[in-house]
């Protein structure tokens, strides 16, 4: 028997190699229902292959779909064709869920249509976080002159006002008050959008996400999200992230604050998830690096408040966009460069009740010296050994 029958004869095989795919994958039957499907297509649809099969497609496709006419089109012709950047996006699975597709009839079961979706979520989160690297980058030299050419002469009139004050009536006090106070105002401002100027390396090693995630929630808990419940939903195999500690619980406190501002109003129980997995297969093309950066580890806070606005969702990472009446816009700003700075990516998905900040890093490589310095104490962390994988 050849290799060729022994292949086709073995359906064993050809399940396992339609579910080792990352993309979505249906055979859709003359009637419309769905006859087979992979483990991504049941990931997608946040549907059980049980369910998913024998269910009508038009069931779990927005109403009027591309996709149901690209098969009635396949069905019709007999050839392959492809469409791009389809919204398949619904309550359930998500409001905004491009992906290309690509259906084909297949020759061996007559009037049966082969659908797989290529998302290009990923694709779409690498374009946007450059540009947000880039926004970043825009204000640092606005960082730069403010700092040289504001705080020098706030500092001078400060001065004036305390000299003042010490010969001003009772009230004209008030008024020297308030020119120092609002000069302390500004200097705290110009202070924060400093920080974007900072190009000193990062200095990384090892560090146990776990811990960090601990430590943000005690300090999450002991204060502003007293009331609010955490639920945690961890992996415990995963590797140590290659990070600056005290950086990283500035990441994820500023957006466990944002998620509990968020939730503090609604109907219902608040309730912040913290998630951690480990996800093979995202790679990241940066300009000027011929090699891909690996970013396997993601890190989740979700909320189940009332979502960001759509509007701002593509420019959220941008200094100055803010959804609060008396924020800055600066905190998501520096969230963005900080993980920008530490070679990954941040991206946010947001819908009514489900708010999703998920963060992209790479894995420590102890085959690799790390960051001088990186010994200290502060980046001390538990060794985890990550198991033997069936995805790499």
């Amino acid at each position: 028997m050849s290799l060729a029958e022994k292949f086709s004869r073995s359906p064993d095989i050809n399940e396992a190699m339609l579910n080792a795919l990352p993309h979505p994958v249906m055979l859709v039957a003359p009637d419309g229902k769905i006859v087979e499907a992979n483990i991504a297509a049941e990931a997608f649809f946040e549907i059980s292959l049980q369910h998913l099969k024998r269910q009508p497609l038009k069931e779990i496709v927005p109403f009027g779909s591309p996709l149901l006419e690209l098969i009635d089109q396949v069905r019709k012709f007999g050839s392959a064709v492809n469409e791009y950047k389809v919204d398949l996006g619904t309550p359930r699975i998500g409001a905004d869920r491009l992906v290309d597709l690509h259906v084909a009839p297949l020759p061996e079961r007559v009037g049966h249509i082969v659908v797989m979706l290529q998302e290009r979520t990923i694709a779409d989160k690498m374009d946007r976080q450059l540009t947000h690297r880039s926004a970043a980058r825009s204000v640092i030299a606005l960082a730069a002159m403010l700092a040289h050419e504001i705080k020098n002469p706030l500092s001078g009139i400060r001065g004036a006002a305390q000299l003042l004050e010490q010969a001003a009536s009772p009230e004209d006090r008030t008024l020297t008050r308030l020119i120092c106070d609002e000069a302390d105002r500004i200097v705290t401002l110009v202070d924060r959008m400093e920080v974007f100027g900072d190009e000193r390396p990062v200095t990384r090693g090892p560090v146990n996400i776990h811990s960090v995630l601990d430590h943000v929630k005690r300090l999450a808990q002991s204060g502003f999200a007293r009331n609010i419940k955490f639920v945690e939903d961890y992996d415990p195999s995963l590797p140590p992230v290659l990070a600056n500690q005290d950086q990283l619980i500035q990441v994820f406190l500023n957006l466990v604050k944002n998620a509990a501002e968020a939730v503090m109003d609604i109907d219902g129980e608040p309730e912040i998830c913290l998630t951690t997995a480990f996800r093979p297969g995202v790679r990241l093309s940066v300009p000027g690096k011929a090699s891909r950066v690996s970013l396997p580890l993601e890190f989740c806070v979700k909320d189940n408040g009332p979502g960001v606005p759509e509007d701002l969702l593509s420019n959220l990472f941008d200094p100055f966009v803010t959804t609060k009446p008396t924020g800055s816009g600066l905190g998501l700003a520096l969230v963005a460069k900080i993980v920008g700075d530490h070679g990954g990516i941040i991206e946010c998905e947001s819908q009514p009740r489900k708010t999703v900040f998920r963060v992209l890093l790479p894995m420590f490589n102890p085959a690799k010296k790390s960051t001088r310095g990186d010994e200290g104490a502060e980046l001390k962390a538990t060794s985890l050994r990550l198991p033997m994988r069936d995805e790499e």
